[in-house]
């Protein structure tokens, strides 16, 4: 590698790696920053290291965690006893979550969850277990997403070094 890839290489991975905390950090874009960075070494090194067949992975990998993020949300609220109002509230309250940062990404789930749950019918415990569904939801949806972007960054790594 000459100097100005190895420049380029760096200058990526710490763009990946902010990507890494954008997991947890809402005003950061996760795995879609991450693929940004593939596909920007991509354009920048012609293709020839990480190839266009991997840029369309990482680009399915970068949908499905945005897929996972409501899905898993949806599926907390459904585990713990919550009806599809409540894991609709849930989602409608990442949605809205996501304009308030982190605060509002952890509360508004479950605010949203227990508030569509009480305005169904339920009555509070249950609606409170929806609640506690759609924040174990979010956790779990943080989990794979982390794990998906460390995969992504493994292999860039590997594929650009090895």
């Amino acid at each position: 590698m000459s100097f100005s890839e190895i420049l380029i290489f760096i200058g990526i991975l710490i763009i990946m790696l902010v990507g890494l905390t954008g997991v947890f950090l809402p005003i950061i874009p996760g795995v879609p920053l991450i693929f940004g960075g593939a596909l920007l070494y991509g354009v920048l090194s012609g293709f020839k290291k990480i190839t266009v067949n991997l840029i369309f992975i990482f680009a399915g990998l970068t949908v499905f965690s945005f897929i996972i993020d409501y899905l898993a949300n949806y599926l907390g609220v459904k585990k713990m006893g919550g009806g599809g109002t409540g894991a609709i509230g849930a989602v409608i309250g990442l949605i809205i979550g996501i304009f308030f940062g982190l605060v509002g990404i952890v509360i508004l789930p479950f605010l949203f969850a227990v508030l569509f749950e009480l305005i169904a019918g339920k009555k509070g415990i249950p609606a409170l277990k929806a609640g506690s569904g759609a924040f174990l939801g979010l956790l779990f949806g943080g989990l794979i997403k982390f794990i998906l972007g460390c995969t992504m960054i493994g292999i860039f790594v590997w594929r650009v070094l090895f």
